[in-house]
């Protein structure tokens, strides 16, 4: 592994900015000093360096099923239809999940996203779990992308359900501690898809064998047909349920929380939960805007999350980020383009229960991303971390590393081939459409 000096660029370390300061790699980490006479020099002026993207919020496999008939603006009600009959005909399987994964994770690091929280919740009968599983898993081991994958559920067996995610804990990840390979590269947490889909016995079974293995939870919560469902079958809110059924504890992150109360997040921020915000899907699927500033002033520990190509139909992070702010004007309570980028990197890392990843200050790992400010895109603009989100609309890193390898330079991939990947993934529904 090679060492690197990153100079000339402006360097976002965590909540704090440096401009023209050294940036030293070193095994794979950030150094706090030179480490000698460096292997590669990188000249990074005019460029800001940040840590690498943290998606917290994906569904790799609807990277296949993008911009569907019947997908667009509709009540999630017809959505969960349209998307189950999708599923049906392309028939979901591994060779299909290794596909829709490269694609996306092939994305992701185009877009300067270096890890990739992957919600997996189609579990077709006759399909291996295990096997399923570890389509995705080997597709980000070969795109060079650190992966969480969480083993998810909607309206699964639960025994079943907790079985598998036993099963691919000890097929992958054996003998890791809190569900985190030794390298960092892959981890694995549990996700029911939300009560509008699964019961207590869902919620049990996963918590249980989450706690066993040590790992993560994460669940979807107060979309528009969650709020709907839990008042129809159970006369509560999705969030008094999920206090009930043990799933509002530190080790859990919820997404969407488009509709909550201030009570709820008093409460929220008393059980210590972190949250994720999806507006790429929240906003297209009508289902409002998070409160991101009244979580993150209760002390709720906010991260980001594009959701899938079902709902997004992209997995450009910065873009979402860039979206979130903009539309937080419209509730009278603006998050700022640098609190956005804080959500993108250390605010995803904290709800993955991860140190190590998000920031760039010294024994991180070296995942960070050059994004060029030199052209006519920013010229004019006064804070180019700012500008970062503000200007540039669709902006993508010119140079990404992961563990201190590059994985883009020059805004290209190097670990695949992304044309390829998309031709692959192309032919496939093709051939399954016929």
């Amino acid at each position: 592994m090679t060492s690197v000096l990153i100079e000339g660029a402006t360097v976002v370390v965590d909540a704090t900015t440096v401009s023209n300061a050294p940036l030293y790699v070193a095994d794979g980490c950030i150094g706090a000093e030179s480490p000698g006479r460096p292997d590669e020099v990188v000249d990074a002026s005019d460029c800001v360096v940040t840590a690498g993207l943290i998606n917290a919020h994906h569904h790799l496999l609807q990277s296949a099923f993008r911009t569907l008939p019947g997908t667009r603006f509709a009540v999630m009600s017809d959505w969960l239809r349209q998307m189950s009959a999708a599923y049906g005909c392309l028939r979901v399987d591994p060779e299909l999940a290794a596909a829709a994964a490269r694609v996306g994770l092939a994305e992701s690091l185009l877009c300067g996203v270096t890890t990739v929280a992957d919600h997996h919740l189609t579990w077709p009968a006759g399909i291996d779990p295990v096997e399923l599983a570890g389509a995705t898993i080997d597709s980000a081991a070969s795109s060079g992308a650190r992966l969480v994958f969480v083993r998810g559920t909607a309206r699964d067996d639960p025994v079943t359900a907790a079985q598998s995610i036993a099963g691919i804990h000890d097929t992958y990840l054996a003998g890791a501690v809190d569900g985190v390979s030794d390298d960092g590269r892959l981890q694995l947490a549990v996700g029911p898809s939300g009560v509008h889909a699964d019961g207590p016995e869902t919620f049990t079974a996963l918590r249980e064998v989450a706690t066993a293995l040590g790992l993560r939870r994460r669940t979807q919560a107060n979309e528009q047909v969650d709020v709907a469902i839990a008042a129809e079958r159970y006369g509560r809110r999705p969030l008094e349920l999920l206090d009930d059924w043990g799933w509002l504890e530190p080790d859990v992150t919820i997404a969407h929380l488009c509709e909550v109360t201030a009570g709820e997040i008093e409460l929220l921020a008393a059980r210590r939960v972190t949250a994720t915000h999806a507006p790429g899907c929240d906003i297209p699927m009508g289902w409002g805007i998070a409160p991101v500033a009244a979580l993150l002033r209760s002390g709720v520990p906010v991260g980001m999350g594009t959701s899938g190509g079902g709902s997004n139909d992209a997995g450009h992070l910065l873009a979402d980020a860039r979206l979130a702010m903009q539309v937080s004007g419209l509730t009278g309570d603006p998050v700022t383009g640098r609190t956005l980028l804080t959500m993108c990197t250390e605010g995803s890392a904290q709800g993955l229960g991860r140190s190590d990843i998000g920031h760039l200050r010294p024994g991180a790992a070296a995942d960070l991303c050059i994004w060029d400010c030199g052209d006519v895109f920013d010229a004019g603009v006064a804070d180019p971390v700012e500008g970062l989100l503000w200007a540039a609309p669709g902006r993508r890193p010119r140079d990404v590393m992961v563990a201190g390898r590059w994985v883009v330079r020059d805004g290209r991939l190097l670990t695949d081939d992304s044309r390829a990947a998309a031709r692959s993934l192309t032919e496939l529904i093709a051939a399954r459409s016929d």
